[in-house]
């Protein structure tokens, strides 16, 4: 069993994965600064100086925070919209290398091979 766990674990996908989550979670703080410290703001201003974040409901004795609600799904749209533009470029840069390679002239052949080639042709067309 600690074998098989071992081999999984040092799977290139396994690896890759973790490699996503550490590279995700500072992604996403930096995500949140931005929201927080210069979207946010300006939305606010632009609403007449309302900060998202202290909005709050009062029903009976619970306290709705839809503010923060808000800003998360800011930070949410802000995330999901910077992850298509990073698939949009990444799939148009490996359809241009795609469209290259296929583009791509074959490879000169010699006068040895072109001759062999003739020879199978010909040895084919008289069986």
């Amino acid at each position: 069993m600690w074998n098989e766990f071992k081999k999984f674990a040092m799977k290139g996908n396994v690896l890759d994965l973790a490699v996503g989550v550490v590279i995700g979670a500072a992604f996403g703080k930096i995500v949140s600064s931005l929201v927080d410290d210069m979207i946010m703001p300006l939305v606010g201003l632009l609403m007449g100086g309302v900060d998202f974040t202290n909005l709050t409901v009062k029903i009976g004795e619970a306290e709705l925070k839809y503010g923060q609600f808000l800003q998360n799904v800011v930070d949410f749209l802000i995330v999901a919209f910077s992850i298509f533009l990073f698939v949009r470029v990444m799939n148009k840069y490996v359809k241009r290398k795609e469209t290259e390679k296929e583009n791509k002239p074959a490879p000169a052949t010699d006068k040895n091979t072109e001759l062999l080639t003739e020879i199978r042709d010909l040895l084919k067309n008289n069986q």
